[in-house]
């Protein structure tokens, strides 16, 4: 990386340029952090393109202001930068999976908290999206279990039919690629997970072209695409199979067990007063 007066150049990408800013946080395109620097250490990249620039408005829809008072309620009054992740998430969904510079300033606005700190959580976690994604973003597993169970097969399935590789988006703006790492569904592999929501699991070669032609249909169904019931195995439930739909009473006496817990501490401290009198005479 080359620094030119307050301009950086990537060296192996010399057609962007990037403005810069040391720890400030108002920077156009790039936020850089000095790595000397004793307050802040590392650097936050904020691609700036046509349509990505703090130029292009947003602001939330009505409902997702009225979702937002939902999910800052959970924490104290002065606590609002708790819900910058939840605000981030709905920001990008509202966005067509896109975190744009202008989404993540107004989270920053909404919470009343510095911008960088925004950018901050923004890149560091790979679910958000700060450059344009397809309108399916397809996120393969490719963490041991997958991979052990074919995930390296449907990667290329997917690469070969759409002609495009980890990270790229076909040119019709239909489909991104991308590699993630283990989204929980270890006893389904292989998976994919589509736009940060739903998963598709089970999956074969065959299954996985299928399921590239549902997604462009609208006829798409979610989960095991194998015809398993959720994760069981092939001998269908093997535990619980009561009515797991009972309603569960509880019928212990909360104010009694609260006493009996008072009684039991106090038990405690009259032992503990008493040793500690014990001691005291045994040194006279």
């Amino acid at each position: 990386m080359q620094t030119i007066s307050n301009r950086v150049i990537l060296l192996n990408n010399p057609t962007y340029q990037y403005d810069c800013q040391i720890v400030q946080s108002s920077a156009k395109i790039l936020v850089f952090q000095c790595l000397c620097c004793t307050q802040k250490s590392g650097g936050i990249l904020l691609i700036k393109q046509q349509d990505n620039n703090y130029s292009v408005p947003f602001d939330f829809t009505d409902a997702n202001y009225k979702e937002i008072e939902r999910i800052l309620s959970k924490y104290p009054i002065n606590q609002k930068k708790s819900g910058t992740i939840p605000l981030l998430m709905l920001a990008q969904k509202q966005n067509n999976n896109f975190l744009s510079l202008s989404a993540m300033k107004k989270v920053a606005k909404v919470l009343e908290i510095p911008e960088m700190d925004v950018y901050e959580t923004a890149s560091f976690y790979t679910m958000f999206n700060r450059e344009r994604v397809g309108k399916f973003h397809l996120q393969v597993c490719g963490t041991t279990p997958c991979q052990l169970c074919g995930s390296r097969e449907i990667i290329k399935t997917i690469e070969d039919k759409l002609g495009i590789h980890n990270g790229e988006t076909t040119k019709d703006g239909l489909f991104t690629l991308q590699e993630v790492e283990c989204l929980g569904a270890c006893a389904n592999a292989p998976m994919i997970q589509v736009n940060n929501e739903w998963v598709y699991e089970d999956l074969t070669p065959e299954s996985t072209l299928k399921l590239l032609e549902d997604l462009q249909n609208g006829t798409d169904k979610k989960g095991p695409q194998n015809g398993r019931n959720q994760c069981e195995g092939p001998l269908g439930r093997t535990s619980l199979k009561g009515d797991v739909n009972i309603e569960v009473k509880h019928e212990r006496d909360f104010e009694a067990a609260k006493q009996e817990w008072l009684d039991q501490k106090e038990k405690e401290r009259l032992e503990a007063e008493k040793k500690r009198q014990a001691a005291q005479q045994a040194k006279k």
